[in-house]
Formats: C-alpha cells, sequence, structure tokens
C-alpha cells in the first residue's frame, strides 16, 4: 500500500471549467481525481430536469469530460470520483457503460444510490418538496473502490465524502478512525471548490497569477493528515492563506457535523511545507450525530424582471412614469410581489450614452406563471412609445422563471437507505455509524469560526 494517496479536484461546480478534468490528468501524477457538481440550486435544476426527462437529472458535463477522459483516466489507473450522479447516479452509470464500450474502454462503473427520499419526504416530516436528498457519507464510495470500481458516481454525498472514501478504503480505516477521518474531511473541504484553494475569490489575489489557477491536490496520509498542493507550473498559488480561506468556507462553528465523523475545525495546524504547498496536521474527530442532513427544494411560484434604461437629465421623473404606467397597466391582474431598484449608475457630462444612463429595474414574483409571464413584461413594450424620451429596454420581454427555495431538513440516519452498487451489479447496504453522539449546548462554544481557531505556524 502506497504511503501517500495523491487525490486531485476537477470541478467544484455545476459549469466549472470543463478543461480541467484533462488538465488534471495530463498535469502529473494522480491516483484520483474528483468532480463535485452539486450544490442546492443545482439540484433544484435538476430536479426539474428530471421531471421533464426521467431518464435525465444527472449532470451531463460530466459525461461529456469523460468521453474526453476516461481512457485517459483508466490507462494510467487514476480513479474517477464524482458526485455529478445527481438524482440519478444509476442512469449516469449506465450512460458511462454505454459511453466506456463505445470507446473501447475497459472501465468498471460503481454507484452510490440511497440519497433520493423525494418519494417518502411525507411520511419523513419533510413536506411535499419537488426534491429531498440526504448527504450520506463516504463509506458507500469506499465499498465502490474496494471492489475494484475505476469510476464511482454518486448522488448527493456531503463535498468532503469525495476525499473521505477514497482514503478510508486506500488506508483501509475503521469506522471510528475518527482522527484519520477528520483529516480527510479537512482535506475534502478544502478540494471541494476547486480553484479557490489555489487563490481564485481571494481576497489578496493581486498577490498571484490568477488569470488561470491550476486545481487543488491533496497528498492523503495513513493518518489522515494532508498537504495540499497543485501541479507543477500550473497558476495560482498554495499558500497558508489561501488555504486558510477556504477552510473558512461555509463554517459556522469549531465543529464540523458530517455523516461519518465531527470534525474539530480548532484543531488543525497548518504549516508551509514547501512552495506551493501546505501541510495539514492535527485534525481530531468525533463519532458523528445521529441524523443525516437533509437538502429540500421546492418550487414556490414564478419571477419576471424588466429593466429600463434611463438616459440623460430627470433621471428620477422618468423612474416615476414608468412606475406609474405599469402599475397602471398591471392593476386588472398585478403580481403578487413588485420590487423596483433604481440603479443610479449614470454619470453627469458624459461622453457616451451608456455611461449617461441609469437602470431601473422592476422584478415580479406571483403564483401563477401568466401573471408574472409575459402579461407583465410585454405591457413594458407596450408603452415604448408613449412613455419617457429615449425609451428602450435592457432585454426584450421574456416569459416567467419558476422560483426555488431551498430549505434543510434532517431524518434519522438509520431511515437512509444508503447503497453501494458495485461494477458487477451487486448492491451493498451501507450501515450508519454504530456510534453517534448528538452535540449539546455545551459543545458549542463558539458560533463562529474565524482564522483565530487555526493554529498557523511557518515552517
Amino acid at each position: 500500500m502506497d504511503t501517500v494517496l495523491r487525490i486531485g479536484n476537477a470541478s467544484g461546480f455545476y459549469g466549472d471549467r470543463f478543461a480541467a478534468f484533462r488538465e488534471m490528468l495530463d498535469g502529473g501524477q494522480l491516483d484520483v481525481l474528483t468532480g463535485d457538481y452539486l450544490a442546492e440550486l443545482t439540484m433544484l435544476i435538476l430536479a426539474r430536469q428530471r421531471s421533464a426527462l426521467p431518464e435525465g437529472g444527472y449532470a451531463g458535463t460530466f459525461l461529456r469530460q469523460m468521453e474526453d477522459c476516461l481512457a485517459i483516466a483508466v490507462d494510467r489507473g487514476v480513479t474517477i470520483v464524482s458526485n455529478a450522479g445527481g438524482l440519478n447516479p444509476a442512469g449516469l452509470a449506465t450512460a458511462l457503460r454505454d459511453l466506456a464500450r463505445r470507446l473501447g474502454v475497459r472501465a468498471t462503473i460503481a454507484s452510490v444510490e440511497g440519497d433520493d427520499l423525494t418519494g417518502r419526504a411525507a411520511e419523513l416530516g419533510l413536506g411535499s418538496p419537488l426534491a429531498a436528498n440526504a448527504y450520506l457519507g463516504g463509506w458507500g464510495i469506499a465499498e465502490c473502490i474496494r471492489s475494484g470500481a475505476s469510476v464511482v458516481v454518486t448522488g448527493r454525498v456531503t463535498d468532503a465524502s469525495l476525499v473521505v472514501g477514497p482514503a478510508a478504503a486506500h488506508f483501509g480505516w475503521q469506522r471510528n478512525a475518527w482522527d484519520a477521518l477528520a483529516g480527510a474531511t479537512v482535506a475534502g473541504h478544502i478540494l471541494e471548490c476547486g480553484s479557490q484553494a489555489t487563490g481564485g475569490n481571494y481576497s489578496f489575489f493581486t498577490e498571484h497569477d490568477v488569470r488561470h489557477p491550476g486545481f487543488p491536490i491533496a497528498e492523503v496520509h495513513a493518518d489522515g493528515s494532508s498537504v495540499i498542493t497543485k501541479h507543477n507550473g500550473t497558476g495560482g498559488a498554495v499558500t497558508i492563506e489561501t488555504v486558510t480561506a477556504q477552510l473558512l468556507y461555509e463554517i459556522d462553528g469549531p465543529r464540523y457535523l458530517d455523516p461519518d465523523v465531527v470534525t474539530r475545525f480548532d484543531s488543525i495546524q497548518l504549516a508551509t511545507d514547501g512552495p506551493d504547498r501546505v501541510r495539514v496536521t492535527g485534525v481530531r474527530g468525533e463519532p458523528p450525530p445521529p441524523t443525516f442532513k437533509v437538502s429540500c427544494n421546492t418550487l414556490t411560484g414564478y419571477r419576471n424582471a424588466v429593466t429600463f434604461v434611463l438616459c440623460g437629465t430627470d433621471i428620477e421623473a422618468k423612474a416615476a412614469l414608468v412606475r406609474d404606467q405599469m402599475t397602471a397597466g398591471l392593476a386588472s391582474a398585478p403580481p403578487q410581489q413588485v420590487h423596483w431598484t433604481l440603479a443610479r449608475t449614470d454619470h453627469p457630462d458624459s461622453d457616451d450614452e451608456e455611461a449617461a444612463s441609469a437602470l431601473l429595474h422592476c422584478r415580479v414574483r406571483d403564483p401563477d406563471p401568466a401573471i408574472a409571464g409575459r402579461s407583465f413584461s410585454a405591457h413594458a413594450v407596450e408603452i415604448g412609445l408613449g412613455s419617457y424620451p429615449g425609451f428602450h429596454l435592457a432585454a426584450p420581454p421574456a416569459d416567467a422563471s419558476p422560483v426555488g427555495v431551498y430549505h434543510p431538513g434532517f431524518v434519522r440516519a438509520s431511515a437512509v437507505d444508503h447503497v453501494a452498487v458495485l461494477h458487477d451489479g451487486r448492491r451493498i447496504p451501507i450501515a450508519p455509524s454504530s456510534e453517534t453522539h448528538t452535540p449539546g449546548a455545551g459543545d458549542w462554544k463558539s458560533t463562529r469560526l474565524n482564522s483565530s481557531h487555526l493554529v498557523i505556524s511557518y515552517a
């Protein structure tokens, strides 16, 4: 068994750099390459896709990336692990098998299922959402990898599980290896947002060349410690500061709850380990909570917007005229919510029309798509020749868009049927942790984690 497992990341969200998979495979040695595609908004997008196309519901971008990269990954022995399965990991696994046959690649495809609770949402006390998906941990991924899978696709797992699963499989960790699991969770949390860990979205971005940052790599060790780095010659930077910035992303308290382990973020120690190398050590873990978090997405109505461009003088009077005309025109069927915003982007004595213009935004929302749709936006066009001088819109009239609302839910871990579907078709149930701990009020000594909780040293 190798003493170091090199896990790279090639996607931080659905829509991230398409070429990143190929860049990571060509850029240097890797053992595992992960791709994170799921966020709360993504689950809503995929749920609507599945409603219109039952065989859909997964990230099609990933399938196109694998058309270019699957043969390379298999040839180089790089295991691919991704949550691109979204709401239909079985469908993506089938599509990948078809792709492998078409390409003549001997790839073994496995998947992880059981996160989709939509059909049981009411009985589990989650209401009637369009989609309800539990955040699974990494043990289903580990089971798939131990069985010899070269590609593992999942539905909704925690972002860090894409690293925890491969590490647990490689090092043979037990379910109660809390510190090792916590260390891998920290590595996964650093990798999950891709180039955010290598200088992207970093406040001091002028200190590094981030025009085309490389994606991060975690060199994970058997005790769960890791070194965060990137391929040589790639843009961006891996420093204590860039890693710290990502560590603090979406963190609320010192205890980071996960289905597999509770990670103590106040135990993390960071140290420089050379150029573009940051060592992560000292991470402590505790048993996980007895519940799984659930991502619930619900459609709550429809929205639309129009933007009026107001140029020249008398901006406030022009805005008032438009508001009066729109209010009168929509009086017979007014949208439930109407919100006006005047952005004073205009500058006096400007040299061109754009710099002399302000933007008046009208946003509406209603349960009825007809009221929020063309009957609203078309009226903005109808007043065009009888309104303020220089009337024009920033875009043509459009139909209404559905409004999705995310809210978290919680269910007992025992209520979730976590299953590893191996490449040979066997279905292996993954039991929740037998040892759990419910954090009490006394456990939460800080309501907000900041960099002072991280033990940072410059070696």
